[in-house]
């Protein structure tokens, strides 16, 4: 990964046809203020196309894009992905289907900031990039889960870039050359957790280019406000490292038992919780800071669950190509 410098004014001319993916199910409630923010975009409008694959969606998500596309001053595309329930395959739809040289990737309940095609398009002027990496911050909650997941930075690039098999991006902001797909082939469509990171790491270890992390293409994403959402997030993070680890060898995550659960449990109530509670009564702890360790504990064992149980399925190691 690398943190390269690039010329200005290079930079500045350098507007290449862009195609933004973006993969629906039953995302009707967030289409209007996705629409906005892809409306605000400063990228030239008409260097860019829309592209919203909708994935067999129940509610009224295909007819509302289609009512967006009468009205809407960007360029959108209707598309459909009705034989495979998966984002991926829906993805795999909107790159076969794109004209521009960069296919950029986001989801339904992301909210780019007007700068972020801008930003992540940029380090392409450098040939030797094939992978461009935006950051994921959280949009203000007030609940206490997305309080404690926004002060983890839970969603950040950072954790991602960081692994140390290869770096990878999450598909919520994420930009690859199209031409790249021709050599690493598409996402896996049968694959329901990790693709992010194996359609990355299949380009890395084919060694076509580079990947690079643009830091101020920036999305906003929301975080779960339940424990059930809570327990499905890191349920499906313990999913994708078993699969990335049948499909790849890399590492397992410690499993934490309830034994360790316990134990950690009884040090909170006994120490942290007494410390954290004067720190309180000082002003110089919150809520957050009181239930921080439960909460990481809920998560972690949920991540336990979903690797343990996990399973990657045969069909879901075919690779579709570009033809």
């Amino acid at each position: 990964m690398n943190y390269q410098q690039i010329d200005t004014t290079t930079a500045n001319s350098f507007l290449p046809m862009v195609s933004v993916v973006v993969p629906i199910y039953n995302g009707e409630a967030d289409l209007s203020d996705l629409i906005k923010c892809l409306t605000s975009q400063t990228y030239p409008r008409e260097r860019v196309e829309y592209l919203l694959v909708d994935n067999n969606s129940s509610d009224r998500t295909y007819t509302q894009i289609e009512e967006f596309v009468a009205n809407s001053p960007i360029t959108i595309r209707p598309l459909n992905e009705n034989q495979i329930q998966s984002s991926y395959a829906a993805r795999n739809a909107g790159i076969r289907a794109a004209v521009g040289d960069i296919v950029v990737f986001t989801d339904a309940d992301c909210r780019p900031q007007p700068q972020w095609l801008t930003a992540l398009i940029k380090p392409f002027v450098n040939t030797e990039i094939v992978i461009v990496v935006g950051e994921i911050l959280a949009l203000p909650g007030k609940n206490l889960l997305e309080k404690h997941a926004d002060r983890q930075d839970t969603l950040s690039q950072k954790h991602t870039l960081a692994h140390k098999f290869y770096p990878y991006g999450q598909t919520a902001n994420l930009a690859i050359r199209r031409s790249v797909f021709h050599q690493s082939g598409l996402f896996r469509p049968y694959l329901n957790s990790g693709g992010d990171a194996d359609i990355c790491w299949r380009i890395l270890q084919s060694n076509i280019g580079r990947l690079e992390f643009a830091p101020e293409a920036i999305i906003q994403h929301r975080h779960r406000v339940t424990l059930k959402e809570l327990a499905s997030q890191w349920r499906r993070y313990g999913r994708s490292n078993r699969y990335l680890h049948e499909l790849y060898g890399v590492d397992l995550m410690r499993d934490i038992s309830l034994k360790e659960v316990g134990y950690r449990l009884a040090r909170w109530l006994i120490k942290e919780l007494p410390q954290n509670s004067a720190k309180a009564i000082a002003g110089k702890a919150d809520l957050v800071d009181l239930l921080s360790t439960p909460i990481s504990l809920f998560s972690a064992r949920a991540r336990t669950e979903g690797q343990r149980n996990a399973k990657l399925p045969e069909e879901a190691k075919t690779i579709e190509w570009l033809e």
